[in-house]
């Protein structure tokens, strides 16, 4: 029973591991002047949450080598997928409730602290996690190097793309994701993840 339920556990991380980066792929081709839109906000909406189980499965293959750094790893990398999902909600109602990208700065301008908990302190959190996660994989050599590189990689052009907008580097750069997770998502899927997550 206990190892049916880590093979459906282990599946579930699988496929989010695959649609997470896969929403928010298709998310950038939905930008409407640079800004995600009511279809583009909810895919990063929904993207995210995805993108917390499917960091979940990652971070345990760490830990029984770095049990520190994959709990406090884990939440940091919640925290930034939380974040990512304000923005997403902010694209889609801003959107909806046809508020110009100015008049939205101005309001938040108004309300620092939470527009900063909320947005700007927080945003950088996914990122982050992504380029530290991709280096702790190839240090503890959990996956194939080139794995945990791209994904390393990927956290570095995330806010190169995302904070001006710039459509070519968005879709490079969600294709760095989509490359490693979607590798590690078929490992998930098969079972053969769960041979790693034993300790060493």
């Amino acid at each position: 029973m206990q190892h049916q339920t880590k093979r459906i556990n282990s599946f579930i991380c699988g496929i989010s591991m695959i649609l997470a980066p896969l929403f928010f792929a298709l998310s950038t081709f939905l930008w409407i002047d640079g800004q995600y839109g009511v279809s583009g906000g909810t895919l990063v909406a929904v993207g995210t949450v995805f993108w917390i189980v499917a960091l979940t499965g990652v971070y345990d293959l760490l830990k029984h080598k770095t049990p520190v750094f994959a709990t406090i790893g884990w939440l940091i990398a919640v925290a930034g997928c939380v974040s990512g999902a304000n923005f997403g909600f902010a694209g889609a109602y801003n959107d909806i409730f046809d508020i110009s990208h100015q008049h939205y700065l101005e309001q938040l301008a108004a309300h620092q602290v939470a527009a900063n908990v909320l947005l700007f302190w927080s945003g950088p959190l996914f990122p982050l996690s992504l380029l530290v996660l991709g280096a702790v994989l190839i240090r503890t050599r959990t996956v194939p190097f080139w794995t945990g590189l791209l994904i390393s990689i990927a956290g570095i052009a995330f806010p190169i793309s995302r904070i001006p907008r710039i459509e070519w580097i968005a879709h490079a750069c969600d294709l760095l994701l989509f490359i490693p997770f979607c590798f590690l998502g078929l490992k998930f899927i098969s079972g053969a993840a769960l041979e790693t997550e034993k300790p060493a």
